[in-house]
């Protein structure tokens, strides 16, 4: 699923929530050690960089080659391109080997996942007992009623373009495969998703980054087909209050967490 973002990386690094930073000191509590941690899908390392702060080592690593050229150095991530070719046994050895990862965390990736094959890979690499693997992605973000209706009516011109494995996202992972045992805490199970709210400013020119971040608004210019046209954005624009206003929106998120089956 790389080509999906290849294209508007810019705008879909700019236009991320920013995860709260007690989300990692959760995820770190869960886990009695913190020697590996393995961020998958990384993007731009925004998750790894946070994990990274309670992990002696993260591995981070992403599909996408456009989106690793913009990651954030830091001193205990590895950055590592993991193209969809690369054998199950060279990723293995990559990360660390068998039952060596304490921590994997995979931030609004996972629906894009073959799970077949990812799965069976997190069996094999988290610690036993002991590891934990934490998934979560987000919907919004909450603006004002004003913008909020218009971003639903721009929501659905976009529904012929989505990719049907986005529809795990957007049912915000209540329906997304997770065969882990939960670690409780109220930290979410398979069906079950815990609930975490994301407050952040924003800007307009932020706003419309987001809405061009959308991999569906690419795959309709890739076929010839503007969704956010010129007279899309003015509606919007009039709908913010002008270009110029920073307004507080929230992002809403849902993660589940597990350890394997023993």
């Amino acid at each position: 699923m790389a080509g999906l973002f290849d294209k508007q990386v810019e705008d879909y690094l700019d236009a991320r929530p920013n995860y709260p930073l007690q989300w990692y000191s959760m995820l770190a509590a869960l886990t009695p050690h913190h020697s590996l941690a393995w961020d998958v899908g990384t993007g731009n390392g925004q998750a790894a960089l946070g994990v990274a702060e309670h992990y002696e080592q993260v591995i981070a690593t992403d599909i996408s080659e456009a989106q690793l050229k913009r990651a954030v150095p830091h001193s205990r991530v590895k950055y590592l391109h993991t193209p969809l070719s690369l054998p199950e046994e060279e990723v293995v050895k990559l990360i660390g080997g068998e039952g060596s990862v304490d921590l994997i965390t995979v931030a609004q990736a996972v629906h894009w996942f073959d799970l077949s094959t990812f799965y069976p890979l997190v069996n094999r690499l988290l610690k036993k007992p002991g590891g934990v693997i934490a998934v979560w992605t987000y919907k919004g973000p909450t603006v004002s009623p004003a913008v909020d209706s218009l971003t639903q009516r721009f929501y659905l011109t976009t529904l012929p373009f989505w990719n049907e494995r986005v529809q795990n996202a957007v049912d915000g992972y209540k329906t997304l495969p997770f065969p882990f045992e939960s670690v409780g805490l109220g930290m979410g199970s398979e069906g079950h998703p815990v609930s975490l709210d994301m407050e952040k400013k924003l800007s307009f020119e932020g706003f419309l980054r987001m809405l061009r971040s959308w991999s569906a608004v690419a795959t309709a210019k890739d076929k010839g087909v503007h969704l956010l046209s010129e007279e899309v954005v003015k509606e919007f624009e009039t709908a913010w209050g002008g270009r110029e206003v920073i307004a507080s929106v929230t992002y809403k998120g849902f993660m589940l967490a597990g350890k394997v089956k023993l």
